[in-house]
């Protein structure tokens, strides 16, 4: 490990956190990557100029001294990022907004803030836009809730352990598909991620019926219910 040569004496300059950060925030965070990336966001956006201040995904990826500390390997260090990075949105200390424009998304990170709030509604109503022209159209989409925070919003904790198994059901299974059996677990008032297991190993095992309109489940799930997650109620 390397050591840490300590402050120098003098003036150095210092990066304002505030207060609410480490009595609510810091308890919370269970996640060393995701206290890594919040940390650098506060650092990053501390330097920023001006009233409207973001981070870019790309300007972290470049930071090749900070990416290393998440993981050797680049790629795996990207992956590493984009989970911190998740995290932190699911967890309301980020606003994540994606702007995509001729070529690739761009990847904006605001504090949940009240100014950082105002400008992330500024934007929908497009009446701000992060590029240098005005005038150049964007094609702005608020990033969808994610299978974190939707969990979060809906069920609980979101837990390292919970988290694990959420990536894998989104590896295993169609999005919609997790999306849909949180919301019929809500519906059932069934509020586990072993219930929303049930369901989808159901789907996987027997095959999902035709797309049904949201709330027409009574006869399928009564079946559910008195059946297959018998063991959960």
């Amino acid at each position: 490990m390397k050591g840490f040569s300590g402050f120098p004496s003098g003036k150095v300059r210092a990066t304002r956190i505030p207060n609410l950060f480490f009595s609510e925030l810091l308890p919370a965070i269970d996640h060393v990557a995701e206290l890594k990336v919040t940390l650098y966001c506060f650092w990053r956006l501390y330097q920023k100029q001006g009233d409207v201040r973001f981070v870019q995904r790309a300007e972290i990826e470049a930071d090749e001294v900070f990416m290393a500390g998440l993981a050797k390997r680049p790629e795996k260090a990207a992956r590493v990022l984009a989970d911190a990075l998740e995290r932190a949105t699911a967890r309301g200390t980020l606003l994540h907004v994606t702007v995509n424009g001729e070529d690739n998304g761009v990847d904006l990170y605001f504090v949940n803030s009240a100014k950082g709030r105002a400008v992330v509604e500024g934007i929908e109503r497009g009446e701000w836009h992060p590029g240098d022209d005005p005038h150049v159209p964007f094609d702005l989409s608020i990033e969808r809730p994610n299978i974190f925070s939707l969990y979060e919003q809906n069920i609980g904790a979101l837990t390292p352990l919970i988290a694990e198994k959420l990536r894998d059901m989104e590896e295993s299974y169609a999005e919609a598909w997790v999306q849909e059996a949180i919301d019929i677990a809500v519906q059932q008032n069934k509020r586990s991620l072993a219930y929303v297991g049930a369901i989808l190993e159901r789907w996987q095992r027997e095959g999902k019926q035709g797309e049904k309109p949201r709330g027409d489940y009574a006869g399928e799930w009564r079946r559910f219910i008195e059946e297959e997650f018998a063991d959960y109620l």
